[in-house]
């Protein structure tokens, strides 16, 4: 690669934002910018102004582009601040999301999408594409609490609920209450791409955060007000939400959408495997449960129930079923389940009835049948 000194590669700023240097060019720039704070700042700027000249392209990708993009990354140095292992789903699932939104348009933003989640049976709510983005700022701004950053779902306002649906009707009310006042005064009340920008703003301080701020913050406690999950969940447990609500949106306005890459949906379903075991026992303690309860000290060997997922981004987990703190082991096993990944996930976010998934199963039936609920009680709003 030539040598270029600070002031050559300052003046091809302007043409590596527009994307016309060459391969060797932009390569200079680009290692350029990682040590030259003055020539980012610039570049950042230029790129900007660059993206008010240009329509948002569309999904529909050039069958070359995989290619070029890889090309392009093997030559490339690796970021010197990376994401955090256990938010790079969350990075992934937002992007994608976010590439949804831009390839539908704001045309889309008042279509009417479906919400799902299992409260004893399926329930379903009708919003917007515009709630639901709104539905997920809320949520994110818990983990923006526990991280101390500024939350973008209620600036200037009121102290919003920890529960996620509180949390997310009293953001839904704001943001009707500004729009009838805005439409009173004859203004444009929270137009798409604001909302959009809100959103996706939030999640991308929410990843500089925990990337700068080193290993120790993956055990900060998000509180979700019933419950609280260490922040290495708690950005699964966002990315879950992202791959669910993307795909509730894409459903609505018959939009192709894929299932998570294979690692990032192993992630999902050990999240949801490891807080298997409390739901069960809090069906048990409400009278739920169809299996009786043993009593087992905590970290003896208890009951145990295999949990096994096909497909990609699948594995097997033995769950402990007499109490979430004794030991779960192939010896002690009493029941077996093989589920598809998707359908597993379905079953946790609320959007199958836990009677209608297809399973294989063997062993105590009444066990089996209390984890499909209890599988089922971990969706919500």
């Amino acid at each position: 690669m030539p040598l270029y000194d600070h002031g050559t590669l300052k003046s091809l700023l302007g043409a590596w934002a527009l994307a016309v240097c060459s391969r060797d060019e932009s390569l200079a720039v680009e290692v350029h910018l990682t040590d030259c704070a003055a020539c980012a700042e610039e570049a950042l700027r230029l790129r900007d102004a660059v993206g008010l000249l240009h329509r948002e392209e569309s999904l529909d990708l050039d069958p070359l582009l995989r290619a070029r993009v890889l090309e392009g990354c093997l030559g490339r140095r690796p970021a010197r601040i990376p994401v955090p292992e256990w938010a790079g789903p969350y990075d992934a699932e937002a992007a994608r999301l976010d590439a949804l939104l831009r390839d539908l348009g704001d045309s889309y933003w008042h279509e009417p999408v479906d919400l799902r989640w299992y409260d004893g049976a399926l329930v379903t709510r009708q919003v917007t594409v515009g709630e639901v983005i709104s539905h997920l700022t809320a949520v994110d701004g818990l983990v923006a609490m526990a991280l101390d950053v500024p939350q973008a779902d209620h600036a200037g306002g009121p102290r919003l609920p920890l529960d996620p649906m509180r949390r997310t009707e009293a953001l839904w009310a704001a943001r009707q209450a500004a729009a009838r006042e805005a439409e009173a005064a004859g203004a444009a009340g929270d137009p798409a791409g604001e909302l959009r920008d809100t959103w996706r703003g939030q999640s991308h301080t929410l990843l500089r955060t925990v990337s700068f701020a080193g290993g120790g913050a993956a055990g900060v406690d998000v509180d979700y007000g019933a419950f609280a999950l260490p922040l290495r969940d708690a950005f699964v447990d966002r990315a879950f939400e992202c791959w669910i609500h993307a795909s509730d949106i894409a459903e609505a306005v018959a939009y192709p959408y894929d299932p998570p890459a294979p690692r990032n949906m192993n992630r999902m379903i050990d999240l949801a495997a490891r807080m298997l075991p409390a739901a069960i026992a809090g069906r048990r303690r409400d009278g739920l449960a169809d299996s009786a309860g043993r009593l087992a000290s905590a970290g003896a060997p208890g009951r145990s129930l295999l949990l096994e997922i096909e497909g990609a981004g699948g594995g097997r987990w033995y769950l402990p079923l007499d109490s979430p703190g004794t030991v779960a082991s192939r010896e002690h096993t009493v029941a077996h389940v093989a589920l598809d990944g998707v359908e597993f996930c379905q079953l946790a976010a609320g959007h199958l009835e836990p009677e209608r998934v297809a399973f294989g199963q063997e062993g105590d039936r009444d066990v089996i049948r209390d984890l499909l609920y209890a599988a089922a009680s971990l969706s919500r709003l």
